[in-house]
């Protein structure tokens, strides 16, 4: 059985136009059905059950974001009983596999290229739904050398946050690149595109050595900015993995041959 959500959120992800400078990626509104989002919108937890990201992912420099892992049932038992089972539900169809098989499909040339010179990994897929407060802020870089895909669902109440929304940045070097890891400072790269913070939206992009990406200073005062990351991660063989942050607990599974099927 398929969601009326996520029948909508499948129509605009594999009908969207990938826009390749200065790296794969591309942007949509309207995600999800409008009732479907106000119900969400309503399920958003107390920040006060949202934990340091730091607590849940092996990360630094995050001091403003706090996370609430969609796939860890300890984490999930801290909502009151109906925004638990609005998440569960949620999670469940996001998480199985379809979802990040579409992707994996979508963006299955690139991924090619990308690991033409050795054996292709496996895939696996995290969710975690994400509250940035006043002052965060986040230095151009381009992902973890473990992440393939990464996808930001932005879940303001109203537009009024549009402008606090993931900048695309392209260094002043023109030959500088980055395999993953470092934060940098805002002054060596110029922003090329931000994109807008509006509600139900989604921004979409894939993992490359140039995909520098991050977030302006937000000084409004007494910000909240709510998301949720779904990303889609790369295991490679052990002898490639060396230097790299380890796997995240109880991966879900993915596959670049999962379709949908009616």
């Amino acid at each position: 059985m398929y969601s009326s959500a996520e029948l909508a959120l499948v129509y605009k992800f594999g009908n969207a136009r990938i826009l390749e400078f200065p790296y794969p990626h591309f942007y949509i509104e309207d995600v999800f059905p409008q009732e479907y989002y106000d119900t969400l919108q309503s399920n958003i937890p107390d920040p006060s059950v949202m934990i340091p990201i730091e607590q849940a992912r092996p990360v630094q420099g995050y001091k403003e974001r706090f996370v609430l892992d969609l796939g860890e049932e300890k984490h999930r038992a801290t909502l009151p009983q109906q925004q638990r089972d609005f998440w569960v539900e949620f999670s469940s169809w996001l998480c199985s596999g379809r979802f990040a098989g579409l992707a994996l499909q979508k963006f299955q040339p690139y991924l090619q290229q990308r690991f033409k010179n050795g054996p292709q990994p496996q895939y696996y897929n995290e969710a975690l739904l994400v509250e940035d407060i006043t002052k965060y802020s986040l230095g151009p870089h381009t992902d973890s050398p473990r992440k393939a895909i990464t996808m930001l669902f932005y879940l303001p109440k109203d537009l009024s946050q549009a402008h606090i929304g993931t900048s695309i940045y392209v260094p002043k070097d023109p030959n500088f690149k980055c395999p993953g890891g470092p934060h940098y400072g805002f002054d060596p790269f110029a922003r090329l595109h931000t994109m807008p913070f509006k509600p139900n939206s989604l921004f979409v992009f894939l993992k490359t050595d140039n995909s520098f990406h991050g977030v302006e200073p937000v000084t409004d005062p007494d910000t909240k900015r709510w998301l949720l990351l779904f990303d889609i991660y790369a295991r490679l063989p052990q002898t490639q993995n060396v230097g790299l942050a380890p796997a995240a607990a109880a991966p879900k599974p993915a596959s670049a041959n999962v379709s949908f099927k009616f």
